[in-house]
């Protein structure tokens, strides 16, 4: 069974007992940070049910395009799309793919934005190239990663951790890991959200003006 299929699995199995209200925190704190413009194209990678996407899209001006939610697991994408009828969000407010999040089905250098909450210690540094690609210059990426000494994973989810995503210890190693994965003008902050934090950083894709 593939990385993903397995991914997609264990999000299914998620989904119907999923801690919206923790999500919820956590994108507001992303969202925060990134800071996307009102028209800007934006992806919300690996988005779950929709926390951030939703979010976003609650506040986008009508002639901001859709915000693409994409995740691989079929009942976290139903469950986004439930989410956004029952807020009576328009139909285009937010555009749900089904697919595997590596690689971004969009073009090269077509997105403005690319955000990734609770979820790149499982995509992997692959997950970041591909940022890279489908960013424009001088486009944001915003993603968040638990802090290395609250978090306690259990087995099931330890052993689809992707190894070459260290988690800090701190904001300060977030955004050097940050600006080695070729990244520039890293921000970050250690969110407290009960007895788990959780570090939010922002950065910039080389060659905007």
């Amino acid at each position: 069974m593939t990385q993903s299929a397995t991914l997609a699995g264990v999000f299914d199995d998620l989904a119907p007992r999923y801690d919206h209200e923790h999500h919820e925190e956590v994108a507001r704190a992303l969202l925060a940070l990134a800071a996307p413009g009102p028209v800007d194209a934006v992806a919300d990678v690996a988005c779950g049910a929709g926390a951030v996407a939703l979010q976003l899209a609650r506040g986008r001006s009508a002639a901001a395009p859709p915000v693409l939610a994409v995740d691989v697991s079929p009942r976290m994408i139903e469950a986004g799309r439930a989410r956004a009828a029952a807020e009576g969000l328009p139909a285009t407010a937010v555009d749900w793919r089904l697919a595997d999040a590596v690689p971004l089905p969009v073009a090269d250098g077509c997105l403005d934005v690319v955000l990734c909450a609770s979820s790149l210690h499982f995509l992997g540094g692959r997950a970041v190239a591909d940022w890279r690609r489908a960013l424009r210059p001088g486009g944001r990426v915003g993603f968040t990663l638990p802090l290395a000494t609250h978090f306690r994973p259990s087995e099931r989810f330890r052993a689809l951790l992707a190894a070459d995503v260290p988690l800090p210890g701190g904001a300060g190693e977030a955004c050097a890991w940050a600006a080695a994965s070729g990244f520039t003008d890293a921000a970050a902050r250690v969110h407290v959200l009960g007895d788990r934090r959780v570090v939010v950083v922002s950065a910039v894709t080389p060659g905007g003006r």
